[in-house]
């Protein structure tokens, strides 16, 4: 699957474009592994250095930075690829953390 389309690049904002939203910033993008329960969401993106910001979801829930080819090179611990959940909606990030996606 791949993980990041000119489709999503041309709607996602670049880095640093929603700081002034804080929570209500929108995410335009999920990443999953099938599994276990680490999540990416991905509310800016810069496409010369595929590094995304946005939240992450694993041992700890916390706001940051992340790579394309990180999460596309990774593996779970059945060795499933990290999948881009397809049925995502653009969502506010305080509607996910209060969730709890």
């Amino acid at each position: 699957m791949q993980l990041m389309t000119k489709e999503i690049e041309s709607v996602i904002p670049e880095i640093g474009a929603q700081d002034s939203k804080g929570y209500d910033a929108i995410v335009y993008v999920k990443f999953f592994t099938p599994d276990s329960n680490w999540t990416w969401y991905a509310t800016e993106y810069d496409p010369i250095d595929k590094i995304f910001f946005g939240l992450v979801k694993g041992f700890e829930e916390e706001l940051g930075y992340f790579s394309l080819e990180e999460l596309e090179s990774c593996k779970g611990p059945l060795n499933l690829p990290i999948e881009r959940d397809l049925y995502f909606t653009p969502t506010k990030l305080n509607e996910i953390l209060s969730k709890g996606n």
